[in-house]
């Protein structure tokens, strides 16, 4: 097997972006009616959501092993405010979020896997920060997912093995020789 950590880094590098394709998948079958809408005073719109994920990105990944994750000039609390105009300031705040993720953790190499990175003055070493922020945003585009279903109701397509299809699913799989690949 290849070296474990440039293994780790191409798995992380692939699950972001899958993570990512999940939520544009989402985010592609969201109506423009819907962006702003909450299903209880509680809980968050999809603006918020995306607004809240940018912003995390925006901090933990600018200048990534050179400054502390939390940086001074996010605004946490104003995350959970709305301020996404359209489903266009929509789109362009996710992109935004992403670029600096993706800025951030594609240089990486196997040697940065042992350095510190500091959130919020707690210091983590790469694997675990990279860990973290993989968790937390698996999370948020979880519940991405659920508002776009939810929302689209009869007129959702699945981003996964759709309902009723898990054994023509497994059977093609099974179908074919083993190797050593990613799932996505």
């Amino acid at each position: 097997m290849e070296n474990f950590g440039e293994n780790y880094l191409e798995n992380i590098r692939t699950l972001f972006r899958y993570y990512k394709l999940l939520g544009d998948g989402a985010l592609t079958q969201l109506s423009a009616e819907n962006i702003h809408t909450c299903l209880n005073p509680e809980s968050n719109s999809m603006a918020i959501i995306v607004k809240h994920v940018s912003g995390n990105m925006l901090s933990r990944w600018t200048d990534f092993l050179a400054s502390d994750g939390e940086k001074e000039w996010r605004n946490r609390e104003g995350e959970f405010e709305d301020t996404i105009k359209d489903k266009a300031d929509l789109l362009a705040v996710w992109e935004k979020g992403w670029a600096c993720l993706f800025n951030a953790i594609d240089p990486l190499q196997n040697a940065d896997l042992q350095k510190i990175a500091y959130i919020r003055n707690e210091g983590h070493s790469v694997v675990e920060a990279i860990n973290r922020q993989l968790g937390h945003y698996s999370y948020h585009i979880g519940q991405m997912v659920f508002l776009a279903k939810y929302f689209a109701g009869d007129n959702w397509q699945s981003l996964s093995i759709a309902k009723g299809d898990s054994q023509k699913f497994n059977a093609e799989k099974f179908s074919q020789d083993k190797q050593r690949k990613n799932f996505v």
